[in-house]
């Protein structure tokens, strides 16, 4: 059995889902601290002039350690409205732009968000469900595994009796080798090399939010997943 966790990103990218695809459980990590800057409440799509960033506000403010879960977002500021506005601008002409119109008004015109979190899972849990990924899906915050960096995911292991964990190949500049080694689990790294895929606006670019997969391909989009 293989294990695989992430922080709930915004709108992710394909390495994103294709590292859900090759695990049997996937944890999202809620229960540990947010950070500035990362994908969590941001990402690229793709408009005329390249690679558009499209980010949710969010209340930092006097919480500096506090836990992705906990992350509100500032909807003094008219977000939704703005992200709505750049899909239908950018990708109003794709192929599959109004199979997934009322999917986009579900979530910028029609729901409210208070945490970041419960858009972020939303978000991810449709798109998995359109590329027919079956994988179980879990919470860090209902696992319950204690510890530190490597401690941690090797608890998350053992909480889910899993064998084998599945990282990003980010994870060889952090992770502690041995402890996995030591708790006789497996370690596997991912590798991931990003699909081209027909796409707007010139030459192909790679990286960007999967609902420029989704929009430019539609029901053809799981088979850019190996």
């Amino acid at each position: 059995m293989i294990v695989s966790v992430h922080q709930p990103q915004y709108i992710p990218w394909l390495g994103y889902f294709d590292k859900i695809k090759k695990s049997d459980c996937f944890v999202f990590l809620d229960d540990v601290q947010y950070k500035k800057r990362e994908y969590e409440n941001r990402n690229k799509i793709k408009a005329s002039a390249g690679a558009h960033w499209l980010t949710v506000p969010v209340i930092t403010k006097g919480a500096y350690f506090q836990k992705i879960s906990d992350v509100l977002i500032d909807n003094a500021q008219r977000w939704q409205e703005k992200h709505y506005k750049a899909f239908e601008f950018n990708y109003g002409k794709a192929a599959y732009f109004k199979n997934y119109l009322p999917f986009l008004e579900e979530i910028y015109l029609q729901k409210k968000w208070v945490n970041l979190v419960d858009l972020n899972i939303f978000i991810i849990k449709f798109v998995l469900k359109e590329l027919g990924i079956g994988t179980k899906i879990y919470l860090e915050s209902q696992v319950q595994a204690d510890g530190q960096a490597t401690d941690r995911i090797v608890n998350i292991c053992r909480k889910l009796t899993c064998d084998s964990y599945l990282s990003g190949i980010g994870g060889t500049a952090y992770l502690k080798e041995e402890k996995f080694s030591s708790a006789g689990i497996k370690l596997i790294y991912q590798d991931f090399k990003h699909p081209e895929y027909p796409q707007q606006f010139g030459e192909f670019e790679s990286n960007l939010s999967v609902m420029d997969l989704l929009l430019n391909c539609g029901p053809q989009a799981s088979k850019y997943f190996a």
